[in-house]
């Protein structure tokens, strides 16, 4: 009997390439990797559940355990973790200087439901003050026009979320002062262009992540990988050999990565910057499995529910497959 063939769309990662080009192969499956954007892997696998396994936005997985049946079994493999402070971009000329600023103004957000809005707006409210619902949002495509949720979302009356016109962009909303904020994974366009209108709240992006991280231990978690339910039920085997397999690939990258005879990226302090990124945040900094990011799972899925996107306040315990977060010990 031959392996199970199983199709696996996520992005083009250090941490994933040796699934990528089978220097880690796992047990018992034949994996095509297929690398794509993230944003058509979540609009597939959250509309369409095309592929077998797949990377997934943390927001749009725990909005998905909500359906019933829910479709997807989750992994406790984090193929992204980024902190956001450096996310919220301002326009210049709307008055605002620190965060609390924030409070009563428009804000615009490519949707809000994105993972990495849900942590914007936690660390506002936990740290600064800035109570999800002292903003009105609008939401819209960034870059393009047209740009709705991937979910649907069913939010409580006192978080004001309106679309912006069709033919409209949020980065030129924001660059033109119709909207006075942006929260985004991405870098819009104005500021890339350096566009004096538009500029990040945080000036010093670095030191403002680093007090965060010093101050509550978290490293935000962006994306899971989630396997498609009817595969699960018929091979459950499958949840603990694709973690397995990714915990591999993502061991083999440290060893790469710090190697000083020749720079694997083009990075010239590369080695510096992995060192103080291990002082500061331990050794294994970019971890996965269930209980080395307990606090940061559960810090998630309290904003998640606070944040209305979820109608009953998950626990780590909820997302994963059991034979995902358990192993033999001899």
């Amino acid at each position: 009997m031959g392996n199970l063939a199983l199709t696996l769309a996520c992005g083009d990662y250090d941490r994933t390439r040796a699934l990528h080009d089978e220097s880690v192969k796992p047990d018992g499956i034949d994996l095509t990797y297929l690398r794509l954007p993230v944003e058509e892997t979540f609009f597939r696998m959250m509309r369409h559940q095309e592929f077998d396994v797949a990377e997934m936005s943390f927001s749009s997985f725990v909005i998905s355990l909500e359906r019933d049946p829910a479709p997807f079994v989750g992994l406790p493999v984090f193929p992204s973790r980024m902190f956001r402070h450096g996310g919220i971009y301002i326009n210049t000329g709307s008055g605002i200087e620190r965060p609390q600023d924030l409070r009563g103004k428009v804000v615009g957000l490519p949707e809000y439901q994105l993972s990495a809005n849900v942590w914007i707006r936690g660390l506002l409210a936990d740290e600064y003050d800035v109570p999800v619902d002292s903003v009105t949002y609008r939401t819209g495509g960034q870059e393009q026009a047209g740009r709705i949720e991937k979910a649907r979302l069913q939010l409580p009356d006192n978080i004001r979320v309106e679309p912006i016109d069709p033919t409209q962009t949020l980065s030129q909303m924001l660059a033109e002062g119709e909207i006075d904020a942006l929260y985004s994974p991405r870098i819009p366009s104005p500021f890339a262009d350096r566009d004096p209108r538009v500029a990040r709240l945080f000036p010093d992006v670095v030191q403002a992540e680093k007090d965060y991280f010093s101050t509550t231990g978290i490293f935000p978690i962006m994306h899971v990988v989630a396997l498609r339910r009817d595969v699960y039920e018929a091979h459950p085997w499958v949840a603990q050999s694709l973690t397995k397999a990714f915990f591999r690939a993502k061991a083999e990258v440290f060893d790469r990565l710090y190697d000083s005879s020749a720079l694997r990226f083009m990075l010239p302090w590369l080695n510096q910057y992995l060192e103080e990124a291990r002082d500061l945040l331990g050794d294994d900094y970019w971890s996965y499995g269930l209980e080395p990011n307990r606090e940061v799972l559960d810090a998630f899925l309290r904003y998640h529910h606070e944040q209305g996107l979820s109608r009953q306040r998950m626990t780590p315990e909820d997302l994963f497959a059991p034979e995902s977060v358990e192993s033999f010990l001899i």
